[in-house]
């Protein structure tokens, strides 16, 4: 939500009583650090306040795992380990659940329920100096969303500072701060999931790189993913590139002087005009992936008896390839075998089986169109609100 003016509330304005209960919590949400998974409360947004209760729980596990799993906690790992929100009941629209959205990922061990194979047409990630951004396709009725539904934001701010969705928790092994361990989660405090269109894009910084609240800002939630994940990621594609970092959204430059663009209030109707392309940041070193070899756990999903639960366990023998990122920036790939606890899996060095990248752009630096470029991105992004 477009938050910005929230900020300057004084801690007086946090107990603003709206029908017997208070509007803000006394601590918000981004403030909030948890430790995985021991530090996980059953719920992160527990406060009775007007905007109403967190509508899932943080404590998941084999026993949450399943169609109807109402975990939120999330996860950005690796292109082939990674959750995106979205409704809990079928046919819904986001901006009519955002608050009450869980966590659909692509792989078992996380205590959610499963992306059905299928919904995945196409899925870019980039890692950068900031950030990693994971850029895609779908079949958004899949994950319970309405077919027209354009659309809408999930961040961990939200018009109250207690999320959307409320108490939504965000971790990642991905980032070169934790050394490579992949059996280490840290907390992300900055991101931004777009969900609509048929399409994606889900932004989480490293909180200990440069500028996360500014890279994953969240007052621009009514232009999509154009202006705040821009990206030349192509359907039918699954790939991992490195990449350079994009301009914090909202600022741009023209002829060498640098402007900030704001949202105007949804009270002055719909945005119909905005003063700037995004730039697309430079890609390279890209390696293109088969979806089969990559969701493996959503296939076997599809093709085993209807189980509300199934062992974290069961997919031992599965193997996938997992792209992680070096203290360098470099990627390299290496087989993912879930173990047996409730956990996340945790990646092992290839030994050469298991499915291998398709392809490689050599190292060329690639440039293209936005996400949503042109007019035609502009149409679109504008119609994302949240």
């Amino acid at each position: 939500m477009a938050l910005s003016a929230l900020f300057a509330l004084s801690a007086a304005s946090y107990v603003v009583a709206q029908g017997g209960l208070a509007t803000f919590p006394a601590t918000p949400l981004a403030s909030k650090h948890f430790a995985y998974p021991s530090g996980i409360p059953e719920q992160a947004g527990p406060e009775q306040l007007a905007r109403g209760d967190q509508a899932g729980y943080n404590i998941c596990n084999s026993t949450t795992e399943g169609p109807d799993s109402k975990c939120q906690t999330s996860f950005v790992n690796s292109i082939d380990d990674f959750c995106l929100w979205a409704p809990i009941s079928p046919d819904s629209t986001i901006s009519n659940t955002e608050g009450e959205e869980v966590a659909w990922c692509t792989k078992k061990g996380h205590g959610t329920r499963l992306i059905p194979a299928g919904t995945l047409t196409g899925v870019q990630l980039l890692k950068t100096p900031a950030y990693i951004q994971i850029t895609g396709y779908m079949d958004q009725t899949k994950v319970n969303m309405a077919g027209d539904d354009d659309g809408g934001e999930m961040d961990p701010h939200g018009q109250d500072l207690r999320g959307n969705p409320i108490g939504g928790l965000m971790y990642s092994n991905g980032f070169p701060s934790n050394g490579g361990n992949n059996q280490t989660y840290q907390q992300v405090i900055e991101w931004v999931n777009f969900m609509g269109s048929n399409s994606f894009c889900l932004k989480v910084c490293d909180p200990a790189g440069t500028n996360p609240a500014g890279y994953c800002q969240h007052t621009l939630d009514r232009i999509g993913c154009a202006y705040n994940a821009p990206s030349n990621a192509p359907d039918g594609t699954f790939e991992v590139c490195d990449s350079d970092n994009m301009d914090v959204p909202g600022i741009y430059t023209v002829n060498g002087q640098t402007f900030s663009y704001s949202e105007p209030p949804e009270t002055l109707g719909a945005i119909t005009t905005i003063p700037y392309q995004p730039r697309v940041p430079a890609s390279s070193n890209c390696v293109t992936y088969q979806s089969t070899a990559l969701y493996t756990d959503l296939l076997a999903a599809s093709a085993a008896p209807s189980s509300s639960s199934v062992s974290s366990t069961a997919s031992g023998s599965a193997s996938s390839v997992v792209v992680t990122q070096s203290s360098s920036g470099a990627s390299h790939a290496a087989t993912s075998t879930p173990g047996a606890s409730a956990g996340p899996s945790a990646s092992v060095p290839s030994s050469g089986s298991g499915p291998a990248p398709t392809g490689s752009s050599n190292g060329a630096a690639r440039m293209g169109l936005s996400f949503f470029g042109g007019v035609v991105g502009i149409a679109f992004s504008i119609l994302y609100f949240a």
